[in-house]
């Protein structure tokens, strides 16, 4: 197989935890004979310090053209001013909005050697595997605002039609069925209009998977449930607000941000019999830790495993890279957002070359 994967190192430790990730693609293709060629291209911070835009033209054209794309982080202090006319995440939010991205699929997968890395309770961990399916290019990011120029009101307009709310409600539940046929839908219908209208939509569209066993919960609930019972979900589909808030804190349940990977996927268009895809870790450019090289890369290689798996078609490829991750971390292996205080750690080019040694050895 040859397929093209644009690359986006972004800012802070996105080109860390990228060039990890792009030694497992390499690692892959050499071990089942593939051929990946990488297209290195700009996005976000160093965007708009290097090209005045946090997304280029030539970004888009090329991510348009490539079988899938893997994303590091944006952002940091330095394009954290308000007054600024561009920022790096409008160029991530731009890229999914121009490619149609309309779903961004999160799983929360615990491995067994990890609970103690988490605060909480290893019972209420246990048997946690979960998919958190979140709307991705409508609802309050894309909507009207206003910026507190006066310093006095400003205000953001969360919009959803029903064509959006269809579509992601439909593609969470056709993953369920492929699972435990549990679905959670997410909303705050008791108090907003569009969660009303996202109520009624995915009651009507859920009525055509009567397997399913259907739950509509309120957001505030849902933020309490993830952290008593998280085991008791299965697929959870939410809005683009609700859905970021969501899987950020279920990221503490595996104990760190740095394990937890993404992909974000449209519909099959007429040149790809699967669906374009970015994949990026969930974290952001920790720019606290960037150039030290202790970040975790394991979120950004389990993103591979995603690429290869939705945009390549390849499923025993990314089985053989979410093997090696957990034969590493088997033996011990940490990195210091994981490891228990005091423990021996080891830095991001370190795991990333355990990580595909494992790959290789299988």
């Amino acid at each position: 197989m040859e397929a093209t994967i644009v690359i986006l190192e972004g800012d802070g430790i996105g080109p860390e935890v990228t060039a990890e990730a792009r030694k497992i693609l390499t690692a892959v293709a050499d071990r089942f004979g593939h051929t990946i060629e990488f297209d290195h291209q700009m996005i976000g911070g160093r965007s708009i310090d290097e090209l005045g835009t946090s997304l280029p033209d030539e970004t888009v054209e090329a991510a348009a053209r490539a079988e899938a794309v893997l994303l590091g982080a944006v952002g940091g202090p330095k394009w954290d001013d308000p007054g600024m006319p561009d920022r790096p995440e409008r160029g991530v939010l731009a890229l999914r909005k121009s490619l149609d991205l309309f779903a961004n699929l999160r799983p929360v997968k615990l491995q067994p050697q990890l609970l103690s890395a988490s605060t909480i309770k290893e019972e209420t961990l246990e048997g946690v595997d979960l998919l958190v399916v979140r709307e991705l290019t409508g609802g309050i990011y894309f909507g009207s605002r206003k910026e507190a120029d006066d310093n006095f009101e400003a205000y953001d307009t969360m919009v959803y039609t029903r064509p959006e709310i269809e579509r992601v409600v439909r593609l969470a539940a056709d993953s369920a069925m492929e699972r435990n046929r549990r679905l959670a839908s997410v909303d705050k219908a008791n108090v907003l209009a569009s969660s009303r209208l996202w109520r009624s939509v995915a009651t009507e569209t859920l009525s055509d998977f009567p397997e399913l066993e259907v739950e509509h919960i309120l957001v505030d609930a849902m933020a309490m449930h993830l952290i008593r019972r998280p085991a008791d979900f299965d697929v959870i589909v939410a809005g683009n607000l609700f859905g970021d808030i969501l899987t950020d804190e279920a990221s503490m349940l595996a104990g760190s941000m740095g394990m937890l990977p993404s992909a974000s996927l449209g519909d099959i268009s007429n040149r790809h019999e699967l669906p374009l895809g970015l994949f990026e870790p969930i974290h952001g450019s920790a720019p606290d830790i960037a150039g030290q090289g202790i970040a975790n890369p394991l979120a950004a290689i389990l993103s591979c495993a995603m690429l290869l798996r939705h945009s390549l078609g390849l499923e025993e490829e990314a089985a053989a890279v979410e093997s090696a991750v957990d034969s590493v971390l088997a033996e011990g292996v940490r990195t210091p957002d994981i490891a228990q205080p005091g423990s021996e750690t080891t830095g991001t080019e370190v795991m990333g070359d355990l990580v595909a040694q494992a790959l290789k050895a299988a």
